[in-house]
């Protein structure tokens, strides 16, 4: 069969095949999307298509057994999720995690990396330099100025906006006075 002869048996047949298997299947999208499959597994044999002197009975055949496994696997699915008992209700992350977690997003992006790579994957200080094609002292100063940044996040955070060095008096950190000078 030429492609020409093809294009034509398909344009004659794909109607009359996907009302066919529309009422084998009951679902019209169902049958032609296995209707096209079907023409798409003949076009790869259009060469010897038309020895078998019945092409179309050919294509609702491999169009009908597509569906049948189709629903079988449909039904095997089906019987897996009922089988699988629901997953149990998943905690959220804890309140360091998260206070970790938004800290982190108020660093530079450049000290941030250094951070998470270094202190959270483990990698070492020449392996980043290497990654990341920064000298080695450029990496240390990063990460020496991210966890001070990190430090005064988390601080801030967890003195619920007040600097804990400001709390306890201590004079690491200045205390505002009220006048709004430091």
């Amino acid at each position: 069969m030429t492609e020409d002869e093809f294009d034509a048996f398909y344009a004659a047949a794909f109607p009359r095949l996907t009302g066919q298997l529309s009422a084998f299947t009951g679902d019209r999208e169902e049958a032609q999307d296995v209707v096209q499959e079907a023409f798409v597994r003949a076009w790869d044999r259009r060469g010897d298509f038309l020895a078998d002197e019945a092409p179309e009975a050919w294509i609702r055949t491999v169009a009908m057994r597509l569906a049948v496994s189709r629903w079988r696997r449909a039904r095997r699915w089906l019987e897996l999720v009922r089988r699988t008992p629901p997953p149990g209700a998943v905690p959220g992350p804890d309140p360091d995690h998260t206070a970790l977690v938004a800290a982190l997003r108020q660093l530079p992006k450049a000290q941030r990396m250094v951070i998470v790579l270094h202190h959270l994957c483990d990698v070492s200080v020449e392996q980043i330099a290497s990654d990341t094609g920064a000298p080695v002292g450029t990496v240390k100063a990063r990460l020496y100025r991210g966890r001070a940044a990190l430090a005064r996040h988390l601080t801030v955070d967890e003195a619920g906006g007040a600097d804990e060095a400001g709390k306890t008096g201590k004079a690491d950190a200045p205390v505002r006075k009220e006048s709004g000078r430091v």
